[in-house]
């Protein structure tokens, strides 16, 4: 009895002490990457759980990476206390790092049906990937995680299956909104859950993390029901061939499509790998039943020009992407032609301008028509605009607003609309931030290490471990190897050997650069007293000042120059 007795006691005096954290590591500041960190307990004694585990993509500066994703040492230090991760929904800056992150945390990870179909599809294309314990869930359900109490609701987004979480502890309720709109007529799926939400802020709300992509945007998005309809009316009004690209995981665009299509009298050819796994996945757990059968490829040259709507990937440019390759006819069984046209049912991510461009420019030339949201109702956000936040607001009451996912601009536009809705505490964080709730009002009492990781290959690292910096040198101004023999008597055993690469051909005066290069890795050894040449170090870096230097002198760039010295 007295062992128990003291037992109380400890967890009475940690209850005391006990503060509710807030602690984003990603998507805070930036669109893309999200990854929430919620802490509950003492100081030296919080038990976490983790809401999305997201990467983003890299742009020309990263050449190389395949993704980035968050830096996550701060949670990996405090992983004796890691009760679990939860995902909101299966977009990829939500859920992609999953398979990559998750043998650094190996903690169990909460997910709705559909994410755990695309995650596991994912794993079995990836031979190297991990078996990832997954516990399900559905809109609707509770389930506890260490000492949060979770709630989830059903929202509206471009995605199946995407939900809010309620996280309740002893000190107070969030709401997580993940990313959600209100759509009174979704594709598929529920529509956002207005009275759970009511219900909720009527028990009281500590904190609402809410979604802050279209925070400057005024109005309420359109319906996904209503891009349906202007999607069937671009169809119809097509004279050749149409090929919609929309985001791949987007299955109630998808759907509306094939819908378009069907009522069009046109088949639907599907093409894109991750397109098909999404098709697949949706098609087991029911979401486009009642829809025809999809074309196959060998058939596509034999279906009348007005009988066909093409589905792909590439909205972004992605030079891979089946979009690309139909702009570059490098398609096998599917080719288009002067007439045809090409719907963007997608919206433009930044720093994908160039790519995009470059795609439209090459079906342009083809005497393809480019439609986009621009010309007609064909794409539509799923995010909330400044009346949907308003909406939200009402419904849930919030005593603090902590607007996440988006950037600098966002945010502050998100927390000003909230200050003059009449929330009473608006915490403005970035990635990095551990921001207390309760007790007492919102404070930033201290910073995680935060940044960012590269997926290279199939290694993971910051970026002096993938060795990123030298690849943005090498881009710019390649790279010239010298190999340097000194004879017995420390004199040049011949002329070194130089091999460069990336680097320019000749000066402006029409002399070539490497015998420049290699007139000063000469001059330079020379120049030294044959005595001193025995520090082999030396006559290595003075080369390779010499070289960068002349380089300069007639290029106007230094290249990476790497001297290998040996007697």
């Amino acid at each position: 009895m007295a062992r128990s007795s003291k037992k109380e006691t400890t967890v009475s005096e940690d209850l005391k002490k006990a503060e509710l954290v807030f602690c984003p590591l990603g998507g805070v500041g930036e669109i893309g990457m999200n990854f929430g960190l919620y802490g509950f307990g003492p100081a030296a004694k919080r038990e976490w759980i983790i809401v999305d585990c997201g990467v983003t993509f890299p742009g020309p500066e990263l050449p190389g990476v395949d993704l980035v994703l968050p830096d996550i040492s701060f949670i990996e230090g405090e992983i004796d206390r890691l009760r679990g991760m939860i995902i909101t929904h299966a977009h990829e800056d939500h859920y992609g790092a999953i398979l990559d992150l998750w043998p650094r945390l190996k903690t169990d990870v909460w997910m709705t049906p559909f994410a755990a179909g695309l995650l596991e599809a994912k794993r079995q294309s990836e031979s190297w990937a991990p078996d990832v314990p997954v516990k399900i869930f559905k809109a609707g359900e509770k389930f506890e995680v260490g000492p949060f109490a979770i709630e989830a609701i059903a929202v509206a987004h471009s995605i199946p299956e995407p939900v809010s979480l309620v996280i309740t502890t002893p000190l107070g309720t969030l709401v997580h909104t993940g990313d959600w709109k209100i759509d009174p007529a979704p594709a598929i799926g529920p529509k956002t859950d207005e009275a759970r939400f009511r219900a909720v802020g009527d028990e009281g709300v500590l904190a609402l993390m809410c979604d802050s992509t279209n925070a400057m945007r005024e109005g309420e998005s359109p319906t996904e029901q209503a891009v349906g309809e202007g999607l069937k009316e671009v169809i119809e009004a097509a004279a050749g061939r149409v090929v919609v690209t929309t985001f791949s995981s987007n299955v109630g665009r998808i759907r509306s499509i094939a819908e378009a299509a069907r009522d069009a009298g046109r088949q639907l050819l599907v093409l894109g790998r991750s397109m098909k796994r999404v098709i697949d996945v949706a098609g087991d757990l029911g979401y486009l039943d009642g829809l025809p059968e999809y074309l196959d490829e060998d058939e596509f040259q034999h279906v009348p020009r007005d009988k066909v709507v093409v589905l792909c990937t590439g909205s972004q440019g992605e030079n891979r992407a089946a979009l690309a390759k139909l702009a570059r006819d490098e398609m096998r069984n599917v080719a288009l032609a002067a007439g045809d046209t090409v719907v963007y049912s997608s919206r433009l991510i930044p720093g994908n301008e160039k790519a995009v461009l470059e795609t439209k420019n090459r079906l342009i030339e083809m005497g393809i028509k480019i439609i986009e949201d621009d010309d007609a109702l064909v794409h539509v956000s799923g995010h909330p605009r400044r009346s949907e936040l308003k909406r939200m607001y009402s419904w849930v009451r919030p005593q603090i607003l902590v607007p996440v996912h988006g950037e600098a601009a966002h945010l502050v536009a998100q927390g000003s609309l909230g200050s003059m809705e009449g929330i009473p505490e608006v915490a403005q964080v970035r990635n990095g931030d551990i921001v207390r709730l309760a007790p007492g009002p919102a404070e930033i009492i201290g910073e995680a290490r935060h940044g960012r990781f590269f997926k290279d290959g199939r290694l993971l690292g910051d970026e002096e471990e993938m060795g990123i910096r030298d690849r943005r040198k090498l881009s710019y101004a390649g790279h010239v190897a010298i190999n340097i023999v000194l004879d017995d008597r420390l004199n040049l055993d011949g002329d070194p050997d130089i091999v460069a690469i990336g680097v320019a051909e000749r000066d402006a005066k029409g002399e070539t650069l490497e015998d420049i290069m290699l007139d000063a890795a000469i001059g330079a050894v020379r120049s030294i007293p044959r005595n001193r040449r025995k520090d082999l170090d030396m006559v290595s870096e003075s080369a390779r000042r010499a070289v960068r230097n002349a380089a300069n002198a007639a290029w106007g760039k230094k290249p990476m120059v790497t001297v290998f010295v040996t007697q």
